[in-house]
């Protein structure tokens, strides 16, 4: 694999971590409030990316930083919390082979943003994988 497609190494990462996020999440989310739940969650997340960037001597001075980045780390932040939360509550409430695929509609999402606001080109197969990710949801919901 060359260093242009090592996006996907990450990307696989990324969802099988997500993928126990869901399962380790609806386990220890059990009799207690979600939005705690989701509290906890953020602490564990914050000391472990503390860790790991003070481990590869990756700290920056804030100044350093453009007020560009600072806004939209910011707005992501926000977003990334909100998200959270839904998530904890709706694995709270429902079973987790349906919240986890439903959650990844996000993806879909994230196409058609890309397309509208970021100039991204939408290719058939994108579109195809957005629109097979839609249809999936929609049986999960509906089932």
């Amino acid at each position: 694999m060359n260093s242009n497609s090592a996006w996907v190494i990450f990307a696989l990462g990324s969802a099988f971590f997500a993928a126990l996020t869901a399962i380790f999440g609806k386990l220890g989310v059990t009799g207690m409030n979600s939005n705690l739940a989701t509290f906890i969650r953020t602490l564990v997340i914050v000391v472990v990316i503390a860790g790991i960037i003070s481990m590869r001597g990756e700290w920056e001075k804030p100044s350093g930083i453009p007020m560009r980045g600072w806004i939209f780390l910011a707005l992501s932040g926000i977003a990334t919390g909100l998200s959270w939360l839904c998530y904890y509550r709706a694995l709270q409430l429902g079973p987790v082979a349906k919240v986890a695929p439903v959650d990844k509609l996000s993806v879909a999402l994230a196409i058609v943003l890309g397309v509208v606001f970021l100039g991204e080109t939408l290719t058939w197969p994108i579109a195809v994988g957005g629109l097979l990710i839609l249809a999936g949801s929609i049986v999960i919901i509906a089932f």
